[in-house]
């Protein structure tokens, strides 16, 4: 928990050296903001019964933008952390994100625009898939920074009808899916290639730590403040592998919208959608294989607003 404070720490500083930097040149746009996220229930001799629970959540969204001629470059930065308490449990993560993207762009025409992409993917701490709501000693390591983390590379065209639209495409795009986690590798999480072992279970070959991907990727964002004092954010990503199933197209659609109630409070509203055919659940029932991935979260706190 304290590298993670201390990254996020790290973060607004670096934000507002930027702002400063950019009162110099006003090619810069940068800003974003940070939010804080906490809800609490307590009961004492409750009648109707209930449970004590507490929830925190912190968010950072920051931007930097420069444009000058024929010439942009985009930077975004979205991170996530947060946890939640309930009855006697130990403390359970309930949001978990780190999310960079960098585009550089060459003007080819009004609006349309040569483009180099790369993106970044992971999060800050372990997750635990729980057996027994009881016995909260009895979990099983899912993942865990680095493991998975994804790292995009490509080449493409951006369309920007409108400051507050873009789309991008690329038939020409690298990934690799990075499980920095031998335990998990050796069991073929996130679609790596498992361990091998003899038949006696012997392992003769560690489980994979990266799988190369290449293929098609398009992205569509879209920010804009749609009433007073509410503004919504969303970005669709689909790609396809061409060296694997190409018709399995993985889906990752992120929404947020962001309501300010003065200039310190806030409600935020989250939905996230990720679909990869290379990443099985396991259902309630037992059976494993691709599902599509729903997580969604509200909250009201304080948010610490950055801009120029």
């Amino acid at each position: 928990m304290k590298k993670i404070t201390l990254l996020l720490a790290g973060l607004l500083l670096f934000g507002w050296g930027s702002k400063a930097q950019s009162d110099a040149d006003t090619a810069w746009k940068v800003g974003g903001d940070a939010s804080l996220m906490f809800s609490q229930s307590s009961f004492t001799n409750w009648a109707a019964g209930g449970e004590n629970n507490v929830t925190l959540n912190g968010f950072i969204n920051f931007y930097a933008k420069y444009e000058k001629r024929k010439s942009k470059w985009d930077n975004l930065l979205v991170l996530a952390f947060g946890q939640t308490k309930t009855g006697e449990k130990e403390f359970r993560k309930n949001e978990d994100k780190i999310d960079f993207s960098s585009s550089y762009g060459l003007k080819a025409a009004n609006k349309w625009y040569y483009t180099a992409l790369f993106n970044f993917k992971s999060q800050f701490a372990p997750g635990y898939k729980y057996h027994d709501d009881v016995d909260t000693l009895d979990k099983e390591k899912i993942s865990d920074f680095l493991a998975p983390a994804y790292t995009s590379i490509g080449l493409g065209m951006e369309y920007n009808p409108v400051d507050y639209i873009s789309l991008y495409l690329s038939p020409a795009t690298a990934r690799w899916v990075i499980v920095n986690d031998q335990d998990l590798a050796n069991a073929g999480a996130f679609g790596v290639d498992p361990a091998e072992y003899d038949d006696q279970g012997n392992m003769i070959k560690k489980g994979k730590t990266v799988k190369q991907e290449f293929g098609a990727y398009f992205r569509f964002l879209f920010a804009k403040d749609i009433f007073k004092n509410v503004n919504f954010q969303t970005k669709l990503e689909l790609f396809s592998d061409y060296l694997s199933n190409p018709q399995n197209i993985d889906v990752n659609w992120d929404t947020m919208i962001y309501m300010t109630i003065n200039k310190l409070l806030s409600a935020n509203f989250g939905l996230q959608m990720v679909y990869d055919h290379d990443t099985p659940i396991v259902d309630k029932d037992g059976n494993v294989g691709p599902r599509t991935q729903i997580k969604q979260l509200l909250g009201v706190g304080l948010t610490y607003k950055i801009s120029n």
